[in-house]
């Protein structure tokens, strides 16, 4: 299998984890540090400066006032996940943390 198809499957899977994969407003801003307490994301800040918890960052999402992102849920918590884009920079895990 061709290196394209392999990430492309990847894609597509990563894709189909996602719950909700919302439209981002022209305007929306990015997530640029993860808000981790005791090591665990329990919020995000925006490119804007706002922190946000969990529940605002999955709204804000919904909303399209964040780009980059879906929305996914594990025993029933939502929480965000970056989009499959083919770069791993950008990548909610590879992002820097802030406390709150």
């Amino acid at each position: 299998m061709s290196e394209n198809k392999t990430k492309g499957a990847g894609a597509e899977l990563a894709m189909m984890a996602l719950d909700d994969i919302p439209s981002p407003k022209a305007d929306a801003k990015e997530i640029v540090a993860l808000v981790k307490e005791s090591g665990r994301v329990t919020g995000y800040q925006l490119s804007d400066g706002r922190t946000l918890n969990k529940e605002e960052g999955v709204m804000l999402a919904r909303q399209g006032e964040i780009k980059g992102v879906g929305v996914a849920s594990r025993n029933g918590n939502e929480y965000l996940k970056s989009l499959p884009d083919g770069t791993e920079n950008n990548n909610l895990s590879n992002l820097p943390s802030v406390k709150n």
